[in-house]
């Protein structure tokens, strides 16, 4: 009985360190996005996005929300770098359901952008075909 609490113990222990270093690897993984989409760099934002997935098992929508830069989302850094490219593929891969609630700040990405005036940008009208 004394052998499988142990065994129980260091198991639970171990999982616990491995998920601790997933979640440190991950945010490596993730430490130049906001570069990336600055620079509207599409093809690399696909290369970062499918290795997230294949090693990490992580959509974009699973990490979407955990990512700032400059305090701003992913979609309203590309859209204040005029990162075309990189903005409509965040927006097509976002879930729509998810593009409609609002952010860290309390604001949807439609009244954000209604708010800066960017409603005749490429982004933000791949954003409205979405909602």
């Amino acid at each position: 009985m004394l052998k499988i609490v142990k065994s129980s113990l260091f198991a639970l222990t171990a999982s616990l360190a491995l998920t601790g270093t997933a979640n440190a690897n991950v945010e490596e993984a993730l430490a130049n996005i906001c570069t990336i989409v600055s620079a509207d760099d599409k093809g690399e934002l696909r290369k970062k996005m499918r290795a997230v997935q294949s090693d990490y098992r992580l959509k974009l929508r699973d990490y979407y929300s955990g990512i700032s830069c400059n305090g701003q989302s992913l979609i309203r850094t590309a859209l204040q770098n005029n990162a075309v490219e990189v903005g409509t593929l965040l927006v097509k891969k976002m879930p729509s359901r998810e593009l409609g609630e609002p952010e860290q700040d309390g604001k949807t990405l439609q009244a954000w952008i209604n708010e800066n005036g960017l409603q005749d940008h490429a982004i933000a009208k791949e954003l409205m075909d979405r909602l």
